[in-house]
C-alpha cells in the first residue's frame, strides 16, 4: 500500500499479547488515515458506555498516509480514545518525530487494550515488538523517562511517547509527551495511558515509506513548500511562533482574562511574541519534515532561573525547555492574571515534564483563583509558601501558578481537586459557573463574546471545547465576517470542521494552511496513495469522520444539552472593551448548524445523512 505501512500493531496489556494485522484497505479509502482511521478502529472496538479509565477503554495511536514522507510538515499522529475529562470521544494530535518513526518501523496504527498488572513500556524495533518492565520509570518525568529508555535500550535514535506523574496519577487532563516537548495534549489521553499501566511506547524504524507517484508527489510538495516560504503567515510563525496571536486577540477584546471575567489583559505586552524574543528565546525548533519551525526553545536568564525554586517543591528544578506557545501564554498567563513571563515559562515546562495539558491546567487554576477571591476556597486548603504561610491563590500570583501546577500533577493537597478539571472542581464547591468550557473540557484562548462564531465551534466540537477544528478569527477578525453577529457562522464552522478533519487524517500539520490551501494538499495525498480524490471527496471524508464521532458520543450518552456554553458567555457581557455588550447567540447558531448538517433538532444524524455517508447499518 503506497503511503501506508500496511500493518496495524495490536497490544493486549492484560494478557501481554502482541499481534499484527493487515490495515483494512476499505477503511483506509473511506477514512484516509490518522484521526479518521483511528476513529473507525475505535468505534468498531469499543463500547462507548465503558468508563474511560477502566481497562475496557481502548487507546489508538495513528499516523497518516503522508506521515514520514517529505510532504509539508508530515509529522503528525492522532491519539483517539474515550476521554476521562469529557466522557466523549477525543482525538489529540502531536508532531515531533514519533509518528514518522512508527511508519519507518512498519505500522500505521498501534491499538492498546486492557491493563498491565504492573508498569510496562512497549518497545517497537521494526518487526521486533516486546513489553518491558517500567517499574523503575514510574514516578519519573517525561524528560527523564525518555533519556532512561534510550540508555537502557542502547538506542540513541529511539523516539519515545510517554507519560509523566500526571498520567500515572490519572489527572483528567494528563497528556502524552513525545520528543520531550511535543504533546498529544487535550482531553486526558495521558490518563488513559496511565490507567493501563503503560508508561511509554518507544519506537525505532529502519524501513521507508513509499509513494505511488514519486515524481508527481515531489513536484507537488516542492510547489507548496515554495508557496509556504513566500507566505507572510508562515514567516510570522517562524519569527514569533504562535505567540503573535496574543496581540491580535487582545486587540479584538476576545482574550479571556481572569477566568473569562474580562476580554483584554492589561499586561499582554509582557507576554507576547516580542517579549519572548527579546529576553527568553534561544532558538527555533522544527518537527520532522517541517519548514516552519514554530517551536521555541527558551531559557530563564538571570534572576528568573531561581525565582520559583525557593518556596516550591524541589522535584522540578528545570531551567530550560520549549515554549510557551500562544495557548499556554494565555492559559497560564492572562487567564490567571499572571503577567510574569518567568512564572509562565516555568509552569509551561513543568506541564511538559509532568505530562499535563497546559490549557486545562491553567484554566482550572484560574477557576480556583476565582473561587478563592470570592471566599469559597479558604486559606487552610492552600499549599504553604515562605514561613509556612499559605500562598494566596489570587489572580496574578506567579508563585501560586507554579506551585499549583506541580501540586496538580502529584495530586497533593488541593491539587487533588484541581486534577479533576474545572467542571468537577466547580461542582465540588457548589459553584459550577466557574467552569469555562464545553462538554467538560476547558476553553482555549478565544472568548466567544469577542468572536461569536467560536461559540458554535466550541459547543459542537466532538471532543469538547477546541479551537483547531474551526478557528473563526480567520474570518471574524482577519476576514470580512462581523465577529459580533451569528449570520453565516454555522455554515462556515461546518465547512472548516470538515476540512480540518480530513487534514488530520493525512498526517500533516494544520499550520501549513497558513501558507497554502486545502486544495493544494489534494494532489499531494493523491500522489502519495495512488488515488484520485477531489476536494469535494475529501470534504465528504471529513464529514464522514465527524458524523462517526457524533455517533460515538450519542452512544456514550451525550445529547444536545452537551452542545452548550456557560451562562457567563450567554448572559453576561463584558462591561468595557471592543466586545462590550455582546453575548453569544448560541441557540440560533446551533439550530442553523443542525439543519445544515442534516441532523434532527435533537442533534442526531438522520438515516438519510448516514446512508449518504456510508455509515448506515
Amino acid at each position: 500500500m503506497h503511503g501506508y505501512a500496511g500493518k496495524v500493531l495490536r497490544v493486549d496489556l492484560t494478557d501481554s499479547r502482541i499481534s499484527t494485522e493487515p490495515l483494512n484497505q476499505q477503511w483506509a479509502r473511506d477514512f484516509v488515515g490518522g484521526r479518521g482511521l483511528a476513529t473507525k478502529y475505535l468505534y468498531e472496538s469499543l463500547d462507548p458506555t465503558v468508563e474511560a479509565l477502566s481497562p475496557a477503554n481502548v487507546l489508538v495511536l495513528a499516523s497518516g498516509p503522508i506521515t514520514g514522507t517529505n510532504g509539508p510538515s508530515a509529522a503528525r499522529y492522532m491519539v483517539v480514545t474515550k476521554s476521562p475529562l469529557t466522557g466523549a470521544i477525543t482525538h489529540s494530535n502531536s508532531g515531533g518525530h514519533w509518528a514518522p518513526e512508527l511508519k519507518f518501523a512498519g505500522y500505521d496504527l498501534v491499538i492498546v487494550h486492557g491493563r498491565a498488572s504492573k508498569p510496562v513500556y512497549l518497545w517497537v524495533f521494526d518487526d521486533e515488538v516486546e513489553l518491558r518492565d517500567a517499574s523503575h520509570l514510574w514516578g519519573k518525568g517525561t524528560w527523564e523517562t525518555e533519556d532512561a529508555i534510550r540508555s537502557e535500550l542502547a538506542q540513541p535514535d529511539a523516539i519515545i511517547a510517554g507519560i509523566g506523574p500526571a498520567g500515572e496519577k490519572l489527572v483528567r487532563f494528563a497528556c502524552i509527551i513525545n520528543d520531550k516537548h511535543r504533546a498529544a495534549g487535550r482531553s486526558g489521553v495521558g490518563a488513559v495511558m496511565g490507567s493501563k499501566n503503560l508508561k511509554a511506547i518507544a519506537v525505532r524504524g529502519t524501513k521507508g515509506v513509499s509513494v505511488a507517484r514519486p515524481r508527481e508527489f515531489c513536484e507537488a510538495v516542492w510547489h507548496v513548500k515554495q508557496k509556504m516560504a513566500e507566505s507572510a503567515g508562515i514567516q510570522g510563525l517562524g519569527e514569533f511562533g504562535t505567540a503573535a496571536t496574543i496581540d491580535l486577540i487582545n486587540a479584538a477584546g476576545a482574550l479571556p482574562t481572569r477566568n473569562h471575567q474580562q476580554g483584554q489583559f492589561e499586561k499582554s505586552d509582557d507576554i507576547n511574541g516580542n517579549a519572548i524574543n527579546d529576553k527568553w528565546l534561544v532558538r527555533n525548533k522544527a518537527c520532522f519534515a517541517c519548514t516552519i519551525a514554530c517551536g521555541r526553545i527558551t531559557h530563564l536568564p538571570g534572576d528568573g532561573a531561581t525565582k520559583y525554586l525557593v518556596n516550591t517543591h524541589p522535584r522540578n528544578w528545570k531551567m530550560h525547555g520549549e515554549g510557551p506557545e500562544y495557548e499556554n501564554l494565555w492559559s497560564l498567563g492572562a487567564d490567571c492574571g499572571v503577567g510574569d513571563m518567568d512564572a509562565i515559562i516555568k509552569a509551561n515546562w513543568m506541564c511538559n515534564d509532568l505530562g499535563m495539558d497546559p490549557i486545562s491546567c491553567g484554566s482550572t487554576i484560574a477557576a480556583a483563583m476565582e473561587l478563592y477571591e470570592r471566599g469559597i476556597i479558604k486559606d487552610d486548603e492552600l499549599p504553604p509558601g515562605g514561613g509556612d504561610i499559605p500562598i494566596p491563590l489570587r489572580f496574578g500570583n506567579g508563585e501560586a501558578l507554579v506551585r499549583l501546577t506541580e501540586a496538580i500533577a502529584y495530586r497533593e493537597g488541593i491539587g487533588d481537586k484541581l486534577a479533576e478539571g474545572s467542571k468537577r472542581l466547580g461542582a465540588m464547591y457548589d459553584h459550577p459557573e466557574v467552569h469555562m468550557g464545553s462538554k467538560g473540557q476547558e476553553f482555549p484562548a478565544y472568548d466567544p463574546r469577542g468572536v461569536v462564531g467560536m461559540g458554535v465551534a466550541y459547543a459542537t466540537c466532538n471532543r469538547g471545547a477546541c479551537h483547531i477544528r474551526a478557528w473563526t478569527p480567520a474570518v471574524e477578525i482577519l476576514g470580512d465576517m462581523d465577529p459580533k453577529v451569528a449570520d453565516g457562522k454555522a455554515a462556515w464552522v461546518i465547512g472548516s470542521q470538515h476540512e480540518t478533519t480530513w487534514l488530520d487524517a493525512t498526517g500533516c500539520c494544520l499550520f501549513i494552511t497558513s501558507g497554502m490551501t486545502f486544495d493544494d494538499l489534494v494532489p499531494i495525498l493523491n500522489h502519495a496513495v495512488g488515488a484520485n480524490y477531489t476536494k469535494a471527496d475529501l470534504d465528504q471524508v471529513g464529514e464522514r469522520i465527524w458524523n462517526l464521532e457524533r455517533l460515538f458520543n450519542l452512544h456514550a450518552g451525550l445529547t444536545r444539552a452537551d452542545d452548550s456554553l456557560p451562562k457567563r458567555l450567554l448572559e453576561t457581557p463584558f462591561e468595557s472593551g471592543p466586545s462590550k455588550g455582546v453575548v453569544v447567540p448560541l441557540e440560533a447558531m446551533l439550530n442553523d448548524y443542525y439543519n445544515l448538517r442534516g441532523w434532527t433538532p435533537a442533534g442526531e444524524p438522520t438515516a438519510a445523512k448516514l446512508a449518504d455517508l456510508g455509515l448506515a447499518g
